[in-house]
């Protein structure tokens, strides 16, 4: 089973948790929102930027919810419409607002590994270490889970909190171990997390620590980024 927009490793844990599917998606626009859409939120998905500024000097609501709580901007953030971002913030939309899902526009580039959107938005002012999702996680959390390292130097380098303790009792260091794969991204992710100083001491709710859930899963190579000396 594939859910869209759930990471998987969280989905088996909700799934034998009993945490209906529904609960748990980052939810980009369907098909049939983006036709329904009107005004702003029609504008930012399509980066329709004379609409923008039309709707935007007429005093149209730049933070207007669509069904699912999304404002112009996290549509825009979906679709990648970096200008209409831009544009939506100078007129003065909330760049901070939460989803229906607790998602935010920089969880929403981070899940989508769209550094270019992220970059862009932290730019602007946007926070890096909101608590989002119901998972009472970071976009920091949600980019190591998934092994986008790119946008976990980024969000680092923008302040975002190293070692928040999500409502599963995992880090982000947790997080690129336990629902990881081990490969070259996640190892990346562990090396920016580790370099950056967040703690491997924290440990998940059954007292298991980074190098005993590393070693556990047979992760060479991150068993060895774990047991190397700090060089900070």
């Amino acid at each position: 089973m594939k859910a869209r927009g759930i990471w998987p490793g969280v989905l088996a844990i909700a799934l034998g948790l009993g945490v209906p599917i529904s609960a748990l998606a980052q939810v980009p626009p369907l098909a049939a929102e983006v036709l329904a859409y009107e005004g702003l939120h029609q504008a930012a998905w399509h980066g329709d930027l004379q609409k923008l500024k039309a709707l935007a000097a007429a005093g149209a609501n730049l933070d207007a919810r669509d069904t699912r709580g999304r404002t112009p901007l996290h549509v825009a953030t979906h679709a990648r419409q970096r200008e209409a971002i831009k544009l939506l913030a100078k007129a003065g939309a909330n760049l901070d607002l939460l989803d229906d899902d607790r998602y935010d526009a920089v969880t929403i580039a981070s899940v989508a590994d769209d550094t270019p959107t992220l970059s862009l938005l932290l730019s602007l002012g946007t926070k890096a270490g909101q608590t989002t999702s119901r998972y009472d996680g970071t976009a920091l959390i949600a980019a190591a889970h998934l092994g986008h390292d790119e946008v976990v130097r980024r969000l680092i380098a923008a302040g975002a909190p190293l070692d928040h303790v999500n409502n599963l009792h995992w880090t982000a260091v947790i997080e690129s171990i336990v629902l990881g794969d081990g490969g070259p991204r996640h190892q990346r992710t562990l090396a920016a997390l580790i370099d950056a100083g967040a703690s491997l001491k924290l440990t998940d709710r059954q007292g298991n620590t980074p190098l005993q859930l590393a070693k556990a899963r047979g992760y060479t190579a991150m068993v060895k980024l774990l047991e190397a000396p700090r060089t900070r």
